[in-house]
């Protein structure tokens, strides 16, 4: 327990450096916008902690590039969404090594199959994935828990490089509140 505890601290403490090097990925990311901005939709799939990181990167894409998108549990993949997924349908998989490792090793398999060029977000050391990736982006590896927060970084430039490349203003999006209200 107490040497979980000190990892989990660990990987705090390191977090300000590891966003740091995600953040260099930039170009990297803005080329991969370069190829995806004209496209109609997107698919973010991934599981566990990296439900919530698709959920969150397809509202992004949503929210200021006007890009349609969708955040999917990769393990609901046979249950309706692998018949979007084609040579057409860009998808992009958090495939990171955690306890959902093997699951998303398969979902990624499965879009391979149906003729998919999967982008994938990785550790930077999965040769296996970058291997079976159409383009990767590999992050630095950190304690399960905070992957998330650095898988999250490559999915917001993203959809701010989507929104600049279509001309849009990332700052003011459209039908968008900043506030909620109630009555």
């Amino acid at each position: 327990s107490s040497g979980i505890n000190a990892e989990y601290g660990q990987g705090l403490k390191d977090l300000p450096e590891l966003v740091r090097s995600v953040l260099k990925l930039d170009d990297e990311i803005l080329a991969l916008a370069k190829d995806l901005h004209s496209e109609k939709s997107l698919l973010l799939m991934g599981r566990g902690y990296n439900y919530a990181t698709c959920l969150e990167g397809a509202l992004k894409v949503k929210e200021v590039s006007y890009m349609h998108s969708e955040g999917i549990l990769s393990g609901e993949l046979k249950h309706g969404p692998l018949a979007l997924v084609d040579e057409n349908m860009p998808c992009v998989l958090v495939v990171l090594k955690d306890q959902t490792y093997s699951k998303c090793h398969n979902a990624l398999q499965q879009v391979i199959a149906r003729h998919c060029r999967p982008i994938t977000i990785c550790e930077e050391d999965d040769e296996e994935v970058k291997g079976m990736s159409f383009r990767s982006i590999g992050l630095p590896p950190v304690v399960d828990c905070l992957k998330c927060i650095l898988a999250i970084i490559p999915l917001q430039l993203l959809s701010f490089h989507l929104a600049v490349l279509r001309g849009l203003d990332v700052d003011c999006p459209r039908n968008l509140a900043k506030s909620v209200t109630t009555e």
